[in-house]
């Protein structure tokens, strides 16, 4: 693996942490493709550090999925398949429907709190829409959900849902194509807003169901398209 130059820069003291999150982020960019090899001394050279962090920031996405490591053979960005697209929506479904429960139960003052972080980040992705940004659009995408999940106040159902927000970006961007429903992609986190706003708990947990499955049909049909015209 040629490290691509400039991937990004340490400020500071060099911490697993920060190299395991800002590589993270160069991931489900599509910077490093799914399947190619992470070379562990390549890129503590580019970052001038010792292996070490570098050696513990990959074992970090290692555990998250994010990265696969082969004895012998060295640690390579995950390759998703349909079955794997369908896991990861499968449990975004059922996290955000937990976190919906928990906001609602919450009282409204926290959906209010919510909806104030979830209005801003649509009316942000409206403008990239516009734009057709699609980089920008993947990310607010994942900060709309990440947001709802977050309202809830559970840390542990934040935690987990860091690792499928990454996957889900991964999905999306890795199949380097535009957004197949754009001209509805604004108007269904509306619709998902809208339905927390106002208390609908059975509307909305429909709306996270069919929000996920018309997800995983997207992009599975991508996918399928691709590999035919490839």
């Amino acid at each position: 693996m040629a490290a691509p130059e400039g991937l990004f820069v340490l400020e500071g003291r060099p911490t697993a942490q920060l190299i395991a999150d800002q590589l993270r982020e160069q991931i489900v960019q599509g910077i490093f493709r799914p399947g190619e090899q992470i070379n562990e001394s390549v890129l503590a050279g580019q970052l001038r550090t010792s292996r070490g962090p570098v050696r513990e920031a990959l074992q970090r996405l290692s555990q998250e999925g994010i990265l696969v490591s082969h004895r012998n053979r060295g640690v390579f960005v995950l390759e998703l398949s349909d079955d794997d697209v369908r896991e990861i929506y499968a449990v975004r479904q059922a996290v955000e429907s937990t976190a919906a429960d928990a906001l609602l139960d919450a009282g409204q003052e926290q959906v209010n709190d919510t909806c104030r972080v979830l209005r801003a980040v649509i009316s942000d992705m409206a403008k990239r829409v516009a734009v057709s940004d699609w980089q920008a659009i993947a990310r607010l995408d994942m900060q709309f959900h990440t947001s709802f999940v977050a309202g809830a106040g559970n840390t542990r159902l934040i935690r987990i849902y860091e690792t499928l927000a990454a996957e889900s970006r991964m999905c999306i961007l890795n199949l380097a194509v535009a957004y197949p429903r754009i001209d509805a992609l604004v108007q269904e986190h509306q619709n998902l807003l809208d339905l927390l706003e106002a208390g609908e708990r059975a509307a909305l947990h429909k709306a996270i169901k069919q929000h996920m499955q018309k997800a995983v049909e997207d992009l599975t049909a991508k996918r399928e398209e691709n590999e035919v015209t490839a």
